[in-house]
Formats: structure tokens, sequence, C-alpha cells
């Protein structure tokens, strides 16, 4: 079967490259396994064999009937759907399924970072995630402050789950061949998140602005957003904090920024008369 360009489809190949992924997981015979666009189930095949169940979500409706078959019902589950639209809540509520569950995919290269800011609303279900990504996307997620690459995707990333590398592949290992590097990466969901903001939606919703414009400081971008954030006086908080006016956003670690969330937070609900709330962030 040819792979469909619109659907971003490149079929991992290699079986022992597989077959590597899964043990690098770990995975136990208690597990739960929700595998995201199983393709043509060279994955699954050794998910099946060591997970308890496989819940494999597949959009494209060829590929769920090819598929049909080749594992019992009760060891793997396929599912016909959009990852991005499926509400894991519920499904894992269908399948009588309550215990922390196990991500794994080879994501698309074109919606890899939507389903990662997606799954991630299901966090309070998952115990962790082992997916390939574009090696420039693993390179984003891992980025600590300071380089090029880190910005609103490694913030969210890194507040919510432990990331690591495990291994880069090159185009030859999928059909058709990419033409882009890919890498394993581990993602382990943190028990709490990684800093204490007061309000999640207040939080991401400052990290967004802050990066709105990388090459401006981050007094600027925030100028930019004070009404969106409701917030004022700026330079005072910054100041108040110790946090220079002229830095850029890609310099700020998770605890400046969590710092800098509380005070501007705090700052907004005195000025608004509001009390303090604990929204969930748009992800």
């Amino acid at each position: 079967m040819r792979a469909r360009q619109r659907l971003g489809q490149h079929f991992l190949a290699d079986p022992r490259i597989a077959r590597r992924i899964v043990e690098a997981a770990d995975l136990h015979p208690e597990d739960v396994a929700l595998e995201i666009g199983p393709g043509r189930g060279a994955l699954t095949r050794f998910l099946s064999e060591r997970a308890a169940r496989v819940l494999a979500v597949e959009i494209d409706e060829v590929l769920v009937r090819q598929l049909a078959g080749r594992w019992p019902k009760e060891k793997v589950t396929l599912i016909a759907g959009d990852i991005l639209k499926l509400n894991l809540t519920e499904l894992l509520e269908r399948e009588g399924l309550s215990a922390p569950i196990r991500v794994f995919g080879n994501l698309p290269y074109n919606i890899a970072t939507a389903i990662l800011q997606h799954v991630l609303r299901f966090r309070a279900h998952l115990r962790d995630m082992t997916v390939l990504l574009q090696r420039e996307v693993a390179d984003r997620i891992l980025s600590p402050p300071g380089s090029k690459s880190y910005g609103y995707l490694s913030i969210l990333v890194q507040y919510y789950c432990e990331g690591q590398r495990l291994f880069t592949l090159p185009p030859s290992a999928f059909r058709p061949p990419p033409k882009v590097f890919s890498t394993v990466v581990h993602l382990r969901v943190r028990e709490r998140p990684a800093v204490d903001v007061p309000d999640e939606a207040f939080f991401f919703e400052l990290v967004s602005a802050l990066f709105a414009e990388r090459r401006k400081t981050i007094l600027n971008n925030l100028k930019r957003a004070a009404m969106r954030l409701r917030v004022d006086d700026l330079a005072s908080a910054l100041q108040r904090i110790g946090l220079d006016p002229r830095r850029r956003a890609e310099t700020l670690a998770l605890e400046e920024l969590a710092e800098l969330a509380r005070v501007l937070f705090h700052a907004r609900a005195h000025a608004l008369g509001d009390a303090t709330g604990h929204g969930e962030p748009t992800i």
C-alpha cells in the first residue's frame, strides 16, 4: 500500500527498530498501551507481545481494514478516528480501563506538535509517552533555556513531563523515506508540574506572550500583551523579582517564568479585586 501524502505517512519499515523502541520503554505485562497511528502495524506487533492491551487509533480507514484480524480483539482494539478529536477519558471508560496508560506512536511530522498538545490534556491518565518525532521537533521539546530551539513547546512539555532523547533514526528507516531525520523521545509525565504557578491558563498565556516575537525583549513583548494579560506596571514587576527587562524569553528558565507569573497574576488579581483560580492552559 502506498503512503498517503496528505496524512504525512512515513511507515516504520525495520522491525528491529520497532522492537528496539518497545524494549526501550520497558513495557510490563499489565500495561495498557495507546498507539497513535499504527500504520502498517510495525510497532503494534511488539506492543501486543508485551502489553496487556493495545488501543490503536488510526485515521486511515484503509489501514484499519488491513490491520483488522491480525491480532485478537481482546488484545488489540483498533479505533478508526482522528487522535486530535479523541476524548481519552471517554475511551478508557468505554473500554473499562482506569490505570495510567503508556503512549506510543510514529507521529506524522505535520501534526506532531498538535498531537502532543492534545494528548497532554489527558495527562492525568498517562504514565509516559514514547514517540517518534521529526528531529527538529524533538530538539524543541528537549531544549534548555538559552538555546535557539527553546520556546513555548519546550516549556509546555517540560512543565508537564521529564524528557529524554533515546536515539535518532535516518530517513532510510521509513517507507517512503522522509527528507528529515527522526528522533525517538521518552516523556515521563510528572506527578506534579515542574514548577508551582498560581493559575496554569495565565501562565501559558504569559509564556505565549513572551515568545510572540523572539527578537524582542521580555518587556517589549509584555507591553504588547498588557491588555490581553490585564496587567500594568510591568517594569516594576520585573524589577521586583530581579529580571532584566532587556532579556529575551528564550533565556528564561521555568523557575523564572513561574516567578514572573506569580507576581503578575497576583498584581492583576489585586487590581481587579479578583479571587485566584486554577485555570487550564489552552494547549
